[in-house]
């Protein structure tokens, strides 16, 4: 079987991070930052299930890597439990959102209330726990709140993006960016890697929210106070919006790649587009090409360029879409886009987006399997807070066109384009395991790499995250990171790849089972820790 093929060596590390596999039986969690993974496997020790665990990790990162994520920003998942379930906790836009007040505006604002859409999270958060949750929705609060009131030390990545947000935050004048700047730049500058960052706000606003079951956040007094915020300063967000606001169960998307299922979440999100690299890339036997070749990296690259043409032409709001998700993932449409590929690149217009602030996370069981993602968008999001709660709003809005026409284009009560996607493996009907990469474009792009050096390479989970990336960007434009070889980076460019090296090429987890094993591996490029019992 291909999955045995996937972990059939857990001792060779091609490239070394000097991370190894994790495994245990019992459960395992995998997050980017080490103390929202204990927050998940005190979850499990305490008696409860990966949801409870996946919950509690989801909320913890939200104060213990607020860069990413936040209370005021957007999830999704994809649970096992015997068949795969998808869960869309992404919020709409706000009922202002016309087209008419971006008429000033080439693109929509990153900053500031004209990209906020009303925030998902705390949906999904209970609609998972309400469906598999097994310890008190409070329970799954208490690590969150404790780190959130006494403090704890800012990990060293994190520490990196939350110094390199200073220059954009710390220069807004308006009110509306007041209380965020006094939030998280207490000092006038980031807080340092060892740094202790707390907020009494936050872990009082967490407690309201755990205590209400949620409901506080859309229909009482966190709504209050988020909607009188808005009106104040300008904004949009109403209490009508908010109390509207539903997280949708979804059916998820896949394709076979060599005979193992991935699955991803429908439109509104990018998932569709790993789906659609990854059937073009069926139509060669790339494993004939060393993994570490120019002719790996050209095939890979101009499957995934191609896709990206499609997922930011068509996808949206499913209510929106005009062309059908099975006609995209059609092997008759893969072989048709096949056949644009070439020996040289291929010049496409800019698919991009801005690079993104997110977290992933994986749990498991010995019933259940969960992969969520959840971010802000762009790191700390549109720089609004509410003052006295800590939520800081999501700038998801950015994920809609302004150009007329477009099934995407802003409007009322409609999710945008969004790049947050949780992946999940299957084969045969039975499960592999979640695995994630996080980074706005990069996400895709991620994972069609990760299931790449898996079933074509062969690769273990922990040896496939570490292995080296690359990310196209736009046109011929294609970031290689740093440890990729010079003759690769030389051959591309031979192929008329505009080579740049370095850059952000994502950061994911992993947890796949083999024979009732859990195997987990965390991401090298962030703080990361696999834990597993």
């Amino acid at each position: 079987m291909l999955v045995a093929m996937i972990l059939s060596d857990l001792t060779h590390y091609p490239y070394p991070s000097g991370r190894r596999v994790v495994m245990g039986q019992r459960g395992a969690v995998a997050t980017g930052q080490p103390l929202a993974t204990l927050a998940g496997m005190e979850m499990l020790w305490a008696g409860g299930t990966a949801i409870d665990a996946a919950v509690a990790m989801a909320i913890a990162l939200t104060v213990v890597e607020p860069v990413s994520n936040g209370i005021g920003g957007d999830n999704f998942a994809l649970v096992w439990d015997g068949q795969l379930h998808g869960l869309n906790a992404s919020g709409r836009s706000p009922a202002r959102f016309t087209p008419e007040l971006f008429s000033d505006a080439e693109q929509i604002p990153a900053l500031g209330w004209r990209s906020v859409t009303v925030p998902g999270a705390v949906s999904g958060w209970r609609s998972l726990w309400q469906r598999w949750g097994k310890l008190p929705f409070e329970k799954l609060f208490e690590p969150a709140i404790r780190y959130a009131e006494e403090g704890y030390p800012v990990s060293p990545e994190v520490a990196v993006h939350w110094r390199q947000a200073e220059s954009t935050f710390l220069s807004l004048k308006q009110p509306e960016f007041q209380a965020f700047q006094a939030v998280f730049f207490p000092q006038g500058r980031a807080p340092a890697a060892g740094e202790m960052w707390h907020s009494l706000a936050y872990a009082a606003t967490l407690r309201t929210i755990a205590e209400s079951e949620g409901e506080a956040f859309y229909r009482g007094s966190l709504a209050d106070q988020m909607a009188e915020f808005a009106a104040q300063t300008g904004g949009f967000l109403t209490l009508a919006d908010l109390a509207t606001h539903r997280a949708d169960w979804v059916t998820p998307i896949s394709t076979t790649y060599r005979g193992v299922t991935v699955w991803e979440i429908p439109s509104n999100t990018q998932g569709i587009a790993a789906l659609m690299a990854l059937n073009l890339l069926s139509e060669i036997e790339l494993c004939q090409y060393p993994r570490e070749s120019v002719e790996s990296y050209h095939w890979q690259i101009e499957a995934m360029k191609l896709a990206f043409a499609d997922a930011h032409a068509y996808v949206c709001d499913p209510a929106w879409m005009r062309v059908e998700q099975d006609h995209l993932l059609s092997r008759d449409y893969a072989r048709d886009r096949h056949r644009l590929i070439q020996d040289t690149a291929i010049p496409l217009a800019n698919p991009g987006l801005p690079k993104g602030g997110t977290v992933y996370l994986a749990a498991a069981d010995g019933d259940l399997m969960v992969s969520l993602i959840q971010s802000n968008y762009m790191g700390f999001g549109s720089g609004v807070l509410v003052p006295g709660t800590g939520i800081a709003f999501h700038n998801r809005g950015l994920g809609f066109k302004l150009e007329p026409g477009h099934p995407n284009q802003v409007a009322p009560g409609k999710r945008p384009f969004h790049t947050i996607i949780p992946g999940f493996l299957t084969q045969d009907g039975q499960p592999i395991g979640p695995f994630g990469v996080m980074g706005g474009p990069m996400q895709p792009q991620g994972h069609l790499q990760v299931v790449v050096n898996l079933v074509d390479y062969g690769m273990n989970p922990q040896a496939a995250l570490d292995a080296p990336r690359w990310q196209f960007v736009a046109g011929n434009r294609v970031l290689l990171e740093r440890t990729v070889a010079e003759p690769i980076a030389t051959g591309l460019a031979d192929r008329q790849h505009l080579i740049r090296r370095g850059g952000f090429f994502g950061r994911g987890q992993m947890i796949l089972r083999r024979n009732g094993v859990l195997v987990a591996a965390s991401e090298p490029r962030a703080d990361g820790l696999a834990i597993a019992w």
